[in-house]
């Protein structure tokens, strides 16, 4: 009797209450509780922001994060006079956030900045678009119609570029800004990554990530380089490294730059090694001798320059000094002329089984931002390895 007596007074209740539109039903659904829906199955709105507020927080606390995130927006869309409709706009792109639909987690974040650009969230709203950021850097896939459907280093770009003109004096635009460049580099676009790296040292020279985006300048030569042994890129990429040793000599990065420095310098030797060895090994002692005194005047003492001596006085003894003078050489012509001018540009030490390169830093995880510091860009230790240099003739050298 009293079982059947409280569903009468709930089914009287539920008459009672205001539908917001025509066909509207009571519908409960199993943790979320009782809810109004449209005759399409769409949720309505509360008639008060208090009870829409209620409302929201029951389906985030149950764990239903999209059905959350429509909720506490369109309290904010619904009552954007209320005290709550603030929080709710950001409240929203943390449900989107955890929901895993980033990009609506951004638009969400984004739109706060144009609705409350004093208000106290803003700092908040920015940090927010700046994960989402992170989110789709790391790899996240974008949602086309819902669903998962391709990873966007563009995407990435695109929110960390935004986060700039929006805020360009928060303390989130200078990571936004070196991020900005990370995707570009992760796309394959190594100048555009360069001059984003730039704008963080010209725009914020003061910022602790100004000392990374030179670092990072340094390391994005330093790739090029190995492509075929870019002997400008490489060049670059020393100019880089010294920049940022004489303006950040302290740096946690110092030591690795000196590395890099290092592998350069020794790339640009072994080359002019390896090229005198390739013109003994075809009996052209004469180019050879030319490329063995480079690496005696470029190695003076070491091994190399030592070996490279003692090869010199073989020749002589075997083939006369008269024959190792400089002199015309034969020229060739067509294609394999084309190809020899270009060698030198194409030696590459790294294919070498000896070589080991710069050490490998431990991968850094993305830090967790507070309320007082933003984190400190993750870099990377060394470049990615290359597949081994054609083979192609080097060029004779020039008299």
């Amino acid at each position: 009797m009293r079982k059947a007596h409280a569903l009468i007074l709930f089914a009287t209740a539920v008459c009672a209450l205001p539908l917001h539109r025509a066909g509207a039903s009571i519908e409960y659904k199993e943790g979320e509780g009782w809810s109004v829906v449209g005759p399409n199955g769409e949720e309505t709105i509360e008639s008060t922001a208090s009870a829409q507020l209620d409302k929201a927080e029951s389906l985030e606390k149950a764990g239903s994060y999209n059905r959350a995130m429509v909720a506490y927006y369109d309290l904010a869309r619904k009552f954007p006079r209320s005290g709550a409709a603030p929080d709710a706009q950001l409240k929203a792109g943390d449900m989107g956030v955890a929901a895993g639909d980033y990009d609506r987690a951004y638009n969400l974040y984004n739109e706060y900045l144009t609705k409350y650009p004093k208000g106290d969230g803003f700092d908040e709203a920015l940090e927010g678009m700046y994960n989402v950021g992170q989110k789709f850097l790391e790899g996240a896939k974008r949602r086309l119609l819902g669903v998962k459907t391709f990873s966007s280093m563009a995407r990435a770009q695109q929110i960390f570029e935004n986060i700039v003109k929006a805020a360009p004096f928060s303390k989130w635009a200078p990571l936004a800004q070196f991020y900005a460049g990370q995707a570009l580099e992760k796309e394959g676009q190594p100048d555009q990554a360069i001059a984003d790296y730039q704008e963080v040292i010209s725009r914020y020279p003061s910022d602790p990530t100004a000392a990374d985006a030179q670092y990072q300048i340094g390391y994005v030569y330093l790739v090029e380089s190995r492509t075929a042994y870019d002997k400008a890129a490489a060049d670059k990429a020393q100019e880089a490294f010294e920049d940022f040793l004489a303006r950040y000599p302290t740096s946690e990065k110092a030591a690795q730059a000196q590395d890099n420095m290092k592998t350069l310098q020794n790339r640009e030797n072994s080359g002019a090694v390896d090229i005198a060895k390739y013109y003994d090994k075809k009996k052209n002692y004469k180019a050879a001798v030319i490329y063995y005194n480079e690496v005696i005047k470029e190695q003076p003492g070491s091994p190399e320059a030592t070996a490279a001596q003692a090869r010199i006085a073989d020749l002589k003894s075997k083939v006369g000094d008269d024959a190792l003078e400089p002199g015309p050489e034969k020229t060739e012509t067509g294609a394999k002329a084309q190809a020899t001018r270009h060698m030198k540009a194409q030696v590459d030490t790294l294919s070498r089984s000896d070589y080991l390169g710069p050490p490998v830093a431990e991968p850094t995880p993305v830090p967790v931002p507070d309320q007082t510091a933003p984190p400190k860009p993750a870099l990377r230790g060394s470049p990615d390895d290359l597949a081994p240099v054609p083979a192609v003739e080097p060029p004779l050298p020039q008299q």
